[in-house]
């Protein structure tokens, strides 16, 4: 087993923060940088696994700094962008309407009213309230009544 130059380690330590799992991570080292690496070798770049104890602490440091930055700034996954989503669903919607796939193209459109809140739908928003015209409904309250039994 050749030692990995430190551009895969990094590649690897920065893969697992962003929770890739292992067997994802060799089949992208083995797909960038044309290694072959086992799961265990990715495992033991991860610091929060008990065979990573002997990392050191510039990977360690690497890791917590890209799981940090990975949880808090999702602008930068652009799936995670409403413009975004919605180009994408445009083009998707395009292309099944040119194969005359417009069940696709429905429930594509459909995905996109409701990307933007609903705001191409015929669904009207009711707003509840009391008789008195507060927020805060009121309790319905039913009497009941005896009833004469017949003759």
């Amino acid at each position: 087993m050749a030692a990995l130059s430190p551009e895969v380690k990094a590649f690897i330590v920065q893969a697992l923060a962003c929770f890739d799992t292992p067997t994802q991570i060799a089949a992208q080292v083995k797909q960038e940088f044309g290694l072959s690496i086992t799961i265990q070798q990715v495992s033991s770049y991860d610091p929060t696994k008990a065979i990573a104890k002997n990392l050191g602490q510039k990977w360690v440091d690497l890791f917590n700094t890209t799981r940090t930055r990975f949880q808090t700034e999702i602008t930068d996954i652009p799936i995670a962008n409403k413009a975004y989503r919605l180009r994408t669903l445009d083009r998707m919607m395009t292309k099944a309407e040119n194969m005359r796939n417009m069940a696709l193209a429905a429930s594509l459109m459909e995905q996109a009213a409701k990307e933007v809140g609903d705001a191409y739908t015929n669904r009207q928003k009711v707003e509840h309230s009391s008789p008195d015209g507060s927020m805060t409904p009121k309790p319905t309250v039913i009497q009941l009544l005896p009833v004469e039994p017949k003759a």
